[in-house]
């Protein structure tokens, strides 16, 4: 199986020090109460690789970033990604794929977007791959924006686990990240029991994200807590790297589509 490079995400709470009545989009605005969440949210990754008639489109979608789906029924929170080459973790950005992080009230708001938005037709129409991945937060640790992602349901003993690592690279430390990256984005690759991996990142050098999709608990561990990955997080948290960090476990729900010639169901 050919692997893109990502990490996991999940349903958003305010930080403690953030202000807790509000999600808001990158622009700033606020789209949703806490007051009025109703059920329990899930989180939806888009991964998109447009098509080459389209990549003015594409690159128009990160310029513009969330402001053409405020209006989107339910949607809480919001990010458009970039990407690595090839859909990797890099410093050398793809011309065509990137993502879509976004945190509904609810199962049916996720699924009226995934499954009838106009946003969604239109990436179908204009991307040559497209997988999307519903989500729900088994554990979360740090904050994206301020925003922290409440745990909605429990990491299952067997069966197939998500992962989100993202963080803000204080710029001083961009240097020594990036020069630990290669020797941990290889072990990614090929470690045992990953399924699906990509990189993704807000703006290029100093935010960036990581997506993985794994087997089991045990794998993911085995990956995160040994070789080239152990060192950069050691390293990090000894430089202190990151201005902001988020480490997100996620059950997954469902996985629809095409993405690096592998078809996920």
């Amino acid at each position: 199986m050919r692997l893109s490079r990502f990490r996991s995400i999940t349903p958003l709470t305010p930080a403690p020090s953030a202000t807790p009545a509000v999600h808001s989009t990158d622009s700033g605005e606020a789209v949703a109460s806490a007051a009025q969440r109703v059920g329990i949210q899930v989180a939806v990754l888009v991964l998109a690789d447009v098509a080459a008639g389209h990549r003015w489109w594409g690159w128009s979608r990160i310029v513009l970033g969330p402001r053409r789906l405020r209006r989107v029924p339910g949607l809480h929170f919001a990010k458009v990604l970039g990407s690595g080459y090839e859909g990797g973790f890099g410093l050398r950005p793809s011309l065509s794929c990137q993502g879509l992080f976004l945190l509904f009230a609810d199962e049916a708001a996720a699924d009226a977007f995934l499954d009838a938005s106009s946003v969604m037709a239109t990436y179908r129409a204009r991307c040559r791959e497209l997988c999307s991945i519903k989500l729900r937060v088994g554990s979360s640790r740090g904050s994206w924006n301020g925003t922290r992602l409440a745990p909605s349901s429990a990491m299952p003993d067997e069966g197939p686990v998500a992962a989100l690592t993202r963080a803000s690279i204080r710029l001083p430390s961009a240097f020594e990240f990036w020069r630990k990256a290669p020797a941990a984005q290889a072990a990614l690759a090929g470690a045992p029991g990953c399924r699906l991996a990509a990189g993704l990142g807000e703006a290029p050098l100093l935010r960036q994200a990581t997506f993985s999709i794994w087997d089991s608990v045990g794998a993911m561990d085995a990956y995160a807590r040994s070789g080239a990955h152990l060192e950069a997080i050691h390293a990090a948290h000894r430089g202190r790297y990151f201005s902001e960090s988020m480490f997100v476990r996620f059950v997954p729900m469902s996985i629809q589509g095409v993405w690096q010639g592998v078809r996920h169901r």
